[in-house]
């Protein structure tokens, strides 16, 4: 059985983890909007991945015979600004999802719930991943700038992304 305490941060995650994924489809509609099919690509299957760990966040929990307890997600806002500020904004937010991550592993440690902190162990690998392609994106954007042709083609590269 799981302890209270894990399942209320386990049920905090799953909020955190279909709040990132809205706020993805966000990002993704902004992209769109703007001509930036590529960059809209790359972020829904963002926002289906992040849909992806809530369900199994979702799922774990329920193996461990605890109670989900889903909650309300805010809404995202609606602009992002240039492809530099979105991709700032999804660094910044797997930098955040890697704290909430962090924090969870620690609940699982003060808890001495080790099943927990061997489930984890995907979340905390998963968040080395996320953060290094955001920032490897992010880097090649500053590199070429905004605007002009070498924007389109990074915009056409995030386009070959794979679905999760």
């Amino acid at each position: 059985m799981i302890s209270q305490k894990m399942q209320d941060a386990l049920n905090a995650q799953i909020q955190a983890e279909t709040e990132s994924a809205y706020l993805y489809l966000a990002m993704s509609a902004h992209c769109a909007q703007r001509s930036f099919k590529g960059f809209a690509h790359w972020l829904r299957v963002q926002q289906s991945e992040e849909l992806a760990h809530a369900n199994k966040l979702l799922d774990y929990l329920l193996e461990r015979g605890g109670k989900p307890v889903l909650k309300s997600i805010a809404a995202p806002p609606s602009e992002f600004g240039s492809p530099i500020e979105v991709f700032e904004k999804v660094l910044d937010h797997e930098q955040k999802v890697t704290g909430l991550i962090n924090a969870l592993y620690g609940v699982a440690v003060a808890e001495k719930d080790v099943a927990a902190q061997v489930f984890l162990q995907w979340y905390v690998a998963e968040q080395v991943e996320e953060e290094a392609h955001a920032s490897e994106i992010l880097d090649r954007l500053r590199f070429v700038g905004d605007k002009g042709g070498s924007v389109l083609y990074l915009d056409k590269e995030m386009g070959k992304r794979a679905s999760a």
